[in-house]
């Protein structure tokens, strides 16, 4: 049946049907921009329907494995591989389904909201397909199971993503941007390949799951440590952790709104890489204590410099980039304390539940933060500025968009009954338990993200009306209503979040060994 064939080939077809649209997209679009829009906006829509299918059946199947070009992983090509034939090979577990579940929504969002947003810009087909094709790298990151395919994904986000920040180029601003992000991202991506290189050279192996089981059996390295090392740290610079952080404001800052948004869930692809490698390629061999405790130091300090840089900050966007820093630390110092205590009494205790909390945070960050960029986007798109002196009584005709604004900072500081306020207090309580210290920090850090968003609203909506506006188009609003329905959604209801995303992702994330069984099959050693 076509529903079978549907269904067994939907970590292919995740990948397809963006990859294809992208590249037709230039062809669509000489035909009309109806056309390419509503083109564009079907293979999104197609691909999160694919995202949801996977979804479905890694919770009640558990982990899918696909082999492109095979009908089973075991295929044995050559002999000495372990049981993984040289071909590329998806493991979609918990996790990996999670963070696609996470992109595919804001981009489908994204487009939706460009559609009018970038209505008068000239090169509307290139947007697209490079939309397209960084949804493709960011999707690829999250579901391969092989090193150097992750690196070729990466590079495809990566250049995708440099190529759309440039999109409005803003008198050279914007391209500035850009180069910087390129450079980085190109000096990044070099350090992952030279990783990688490493393992292979050790190992003979580039699927995650044979480099993990080999390195189990022969003990951990000093070169191990050096490509461990070498992961961590370009993987948490790709994700925007202080102090690696320096293209984020000017990146997020420059790209149209959509993109800023869907830059969220790029660097989230990162943080993913950056949990996966840790946990599932070095988790059995590394001194897991030592590794947690490195990424809490970096989460601690994203959460405090970035909210603190935020206060200071005068250009909406670039606030708000530098809050996305501030709340990559709570999804650091989630997960971070979960990697500390893995192995021990005190991950059922409390690691556990830190591990969720910081997972938990990564869709709702996602979806706010998402939401801010494009109500951020709005008001440029309106009053063609980002400077908030320049603002003001947008409230009177620009009533949408305020609330849509209210919602998500309220979300981002943790006030209930919205979705960061759930995720934040799984955070508080846990970590609490392992070190007090750091979840009163937490706390503090959510105390002035509400100081910093109230400054914002009050610069952009309150007071006399300064511009003569009117709301900004309907497919502007659905966009952010999308991304709104999921932020009340899972602050009404986070029992059904936890059940059928978070819990899951957690599990599989903690679980090296049953990721390792199922890809290679058989018993672990």
């Amino acid at each position: 049946m076509i529903w079978d064939v549907l269904v067994e080939h939907a970590p292919a077809f995740i990948i397809i049907v963006p990859l294809i649209a992208a590249f037709a997209t230039p062809v669509i679009s000489r035909v009309s921009a109806r056309a390419r829009n509503i083109w564009v906006i079907l293979a999104l829509a197609l691909t999160e329907i694919f995202v949801v299918i996977l979804l479905y059946q890694v919770y009640n199947f558990g982990t899918q494995v696909y082999v492109f070009g095979a009908t089973s992983p075991n295929l044995t090509v050559p002999p000495d591989s372990g049981g993984i034939p040289i071909r590329i090979i998806f493991v979609v577990d918990g996790m990996s389904i999670f963070m696609a579940f996470t992109a595919s929504t804001v981009a489908l969002a994204g487009v939706i909201y460009s559609i009018s947003c970038e209505k008068e810009q000239t090169g509307q087909d290139k947007y697209y397909s490079l939309l397209l094709l960084m949804t493709v790298g960011m999707l690829g990151m999250m579901l391969t199971g092989d090193l150097f395919n992750f690196f070729v994904f990466l590079e495809i986000n990566s250049l995708a993503s440099a190529a759309l920040v440039a999109y409005r180029v803003d008198r050279g601003v914007a391209v500035e941007a850009a180069f910087k992000y390129a450079i980085i991202s190109s000096l990044g991506g070099l350090m992952v390949l030279f990783a990688i290189g490493i393992l292979y050279g050790e190992y003979d192996a580039l699927n995650m799951a044979m480099v993990a089981y080999r390195m189990h059996a022969t003990g951990f390295s000093n070169l191990d440590k050096i490509a461990m090392a070498l992961l961590t740290v370009t993987l948490a610079m790709k994700a925007g952790a202080i102090p690696m952080h320096f293209w984020v404001p000017d990146g997020y800052g420059k790209a149209p709104g959509a993109i800023s948004a869907m830059l969220v869930t790029a660097s989230q692809a990162s943080l993913y890489g950056l949990f996966r490698v840790n946990f599932t390629v070095f988790g059995l061999a590394a001194n897991t204590f030592t590794l947690g405790w490195f990424i809490i130091i970096l989460g601690v300090l994203s959460m405090f410099v970035g909210v603190t840089m935020a206060l200071i900050q005068h250009d909406i966007k670039r606030l708000m980039a530098y809050h996305a820093i501030s709340q990559t630390g709570y999804m650091l110092l989630g997960v971070g304390v979960g990697l500390a205590t893995l192995g021990t009494a005190a991950f059922h205790q409390y690691g556990f539940a830190a591990m969720e909390g910081g997972i938990f945070h990564i869709i709702n960050h996602a979806m706010y933060k998402g939401l801010l960029f494009l109500t951020a986007g709005a008001i440029i798109y309106r009053v063609g500025t980002s400077d908030l002196d320049k603002m003001g009584g947008l409230g009177h005709t620009m009533k949408y968009t305020m609330i849509f604004f209210m919602i998500g900072a309220l979300a981002i500081a943790g006030i209930p009954p919205f979705n960061g306020f759930a995720s934040k207090l799984l955070i508080y309580e846990s970590v609490y338990q392992f070190n007090p210290i750091l979840s009163i920090l937490a706390m503090i850090v959510s105390i002035l993200t509400l100081a910093s968003f109230v400054k914002v609203f009050h610069s952009a909506f309150m007071g006399p009306k300064r511009y003569d506006v009117k709301e900004v188009p309907l497919p502007m609003l659905v966009g952010m209503g999308i991304l709104t329905f999921f932020i009340i959604f899972f602050g009404l209801f986070p029992n059904i979040a936890m059940q059928y995303l978070v819990t899951p992702a957690a599990t599989a994330l903690s679980d090296p060994v049953g990721y390792i069984t199922r890809v290679l099959g058989g018993g672990f050693p």
